[in-house]
C-alpha cells in the first residue's frame, strides 16, 4: 500500500464529505446517531469477538495491566458506548447557532455563528470506545473525522467502525464522514498531522509520548492534553466521611484513566484522623503508598506499608495503582504544591469552609476546580456533554472535556440592507 497516497485519498473524501455533512439537518445527524446506538447493541457479541482477538493479541505482547483495561469491552463499556451516542443526539445542535447580535451606529446588525471546525483527525490508543465517542460528535458539530486507532485495537476498530457506517448509509449521510484508517502503519500519522489542505484540527488521545510526538511534529493546530496529574487536597475543616470516601473513589475507582487521583494532599490538622484509616482502605486494594517523611511518620503505628516518596514522583502520572501522599501546612502549600506540580488537568478540595472552597476554585489554574467531589467525574459524559473527544489542558482554543460547542468555531455574521461605507 502507498500510503501516502492512501492518505491523500482519505483525505480529500474526508473534506468533500464535511461540505456534504454541513448541509445537512439536526434531524439527519441525529437519525445516524440514534441508527448506530442500535447497532452497536445488535452487534454487541461481534465487537466483544473481535475485541478477544484485541486482548488476545495485547497479552501476548506483554501490554501491562492499565492498557489491557482501556482496551476491554463488555456488555457494560459497549451499552455505555450506545447510551453516548443516544445522549449526543439529545443535545442542542450547536452548528447555526446565532448569538451576541447587536445593532451598531451604523445600522448594520452584527453577531456571531457557531460552525464546524471542518475535517478533525483523531489518533488514539486503546481505547475502542473513543472510536465511537470521536465519531459521533465530529458528526453532530458537523465535521467530518479521520480516526487512526492504535495497531493494538485494530479488530475492535474496525467492527466499531462498520457499526458507524451502517447509521451514515441509513440516514442518508456519506460514509465517508467518519472513516476509521484501515493500516496500522505508523506513517499514516505522519501524513494525517501533516495534510493542512484537508485536516483542520488534530486531537491525539494516548500516553504522554504520543501526545509529545504528535503536538511536535504535527502542522495542522492540535487540542491536547499530556497527561492528568490529578490532586485531592483534604483541608483541615473537611468532614472525615467525605474526605475518605472521595479520595479512596478518586484512586481507585479506575487507575489507568486521566481523571484519577495521582497525589493526595492532607492538612496537617486532620492527618491524623484520615490518614491511618484511608492507608487501610488503599492496602485493601493493593495500592502502593509513596508517602513524604510527614505522612509516613503518621503511619509508624499502622501495618500498612509505605514507600519514600521521591521528587519525581510528584510530577509522575501513574495509570496505576500507585499514589503519592504528602501532608502540608494549610491551603497556601496546597495551592503552591498544585502550582508546581499540577499537569492543569483537574484538582478537587475537600472542605467544609464556604470561603475556602471560593478561594480554590479562584487560585487554582486547572481545567476542571472540584470542591467536595471526586476527580473521576472530570469527564465530559458526567458534565453532560454526552461523550468526550478528550480533555484538554491547553487554554486555546478550549480547554477541560471537548464536547460538542468545542469541536465548532464562530464566525461573525453581519445584516446589512444596501449599507455602503
Amino acid at each position: 500500500m502507498d500510503i501516502k497516497q492512501y492518505m491523500n485519498e482519505v483525505g480529500q473524501r474526508a473534506r468533500q464529505a464535511s461540505r456534504a455533512l454541513v448541509k445537512a439537518n439536526s434531524n439527519t445527524k441525529n437519525k445516524a446517531l440514534l441508527a448506530i446506538a442500535e447497532q452497536l447493541e445488535v452487534s454487541m457479541d461481534t465487537l466483544i469477538e473481535e475485541n478477544n482477538k484485541d486482548l488476545s493479541a495485547g497479552k501476548d505482547k506483554g501490554l501491562d495491566d492499565a492498557l489491557l483495561d482501556r482496551l476491554a469491552l463488555n456488555e457494560e463499556r459497549i451499552q455505555g458506548m450506545a447510551e453516548g451516542l443516544r445522549q449526543i443526539a439529545a443535545l442542542p445542535d450547536p452548528v447555526g447557532e446565532i448569538s451576541d447580535m447587536k445593532f451598531q451606529p451604523s445600522g448594520l446588525q452584527i453577531g456571531k455563528m457557531r460552525v464546524p471546525l471542518g475535517v478533525i483527525g483523531i489518533i488514539y490508543e486503546s481505547r475502542p470506545n473513543v472510536t465511537a465517542d470521536a465519531a459521533a460528535l465530529c458528526m453532530k458539530s458537523g465535521n467530518a473525522a479521520i480516526l487512526r486507532g492504535g495497531s493494538e485495537a485494530l479488530h475492535s476498530n474496525q467492527a466499531i467502525a462498520a457499526c458507524i457506517k451502517y447509521g451514515l448509509e441509513l440516514a442518508g449521510l456519506p460514509s465517508d464522514v467518519v472513516q476509521v484508517i484501515e493500516t496500522t502503519d505508523r506513517e499514516a500519522v505522519g501524513e494525517l498531522i501533516s495534510m493542512q489542505e484537508y485536516v483542520d484540527v488534530i486531537v491525539p488521545r494516548g500516553g504522554k509520548g504520543l501526545i509529545e510526538r504528535i503536538s511536535g511534529n504535527s502542522r495542522v493546530p492540535v487540542i491536547k492534553h499530556l497527561n492528568g496529574i490529578c490532586h485531592v487536597y483534604i483541608d483541615g475543616t473537611a468532614d472525615h466521611k467525605k474526605a475518605i470516601d472521595i479520595a479512596y473513589n478518586a484512586k481507585t475507582h479506575r487507575y489507568g484513566v486521566c481523571n484519577a487521583m495521582e497525589t493526595l494532599l492532607i492538612d496537617a490538622a486532620i492527618v491524623d484522623e484520615i490518614l491511618p484509616e484511608l492507608a487501610k482502605m488503599y492496602e485493601q486494594e493493593g495500592v502502593e503508598l509513596r508517602c513524604c517523611e510527614r505522612s509516613a511518620d503518621v503511619l509508624t503505628q499502622s501495618p500498612v506499608k509505605t514507600v519514600a516518596a521521591t521528587d519525581e514522583d510528584w510530577d509522575t502520572e501513574y495509570l496505576s495503582p500507585v499514589l503519592s501522599i504528602r501532608v502540608v501546612d494549610g491551603m497556601d502549600e496546597a495551592i503552591e504544591h498544585i502550582f508546581k506540580h499540577s499537569s492543569g488537568h483537574t484538582e478537587s478540595i475537600i472542605t467544609e469552609d464556604f470561603t475556602r472552597a471560593r478561594r480554590f476554585l479562584a487560585e487554582v489554574d486547572s481545567s476542571s476546580v472540584m470542591v467536595n467531589a471526586s476527580t473521576r467525574f472530570a469527564d465530559g459524559f458526567e458534565y453532560g456533554l454526552g461523550a468526550e473527544i478528550g480533555i484538554s489542558t491547553d487554554k486555546i482554543h478550549v480547554r477541560g472535556p471537548v464536547g460538542l460547542e468545542g469541536l465548532t468555531s464562530q464566525k461573525y455574521i453581519v445584516l446589512g440592507d444596501g449599507h455602503i461605507r
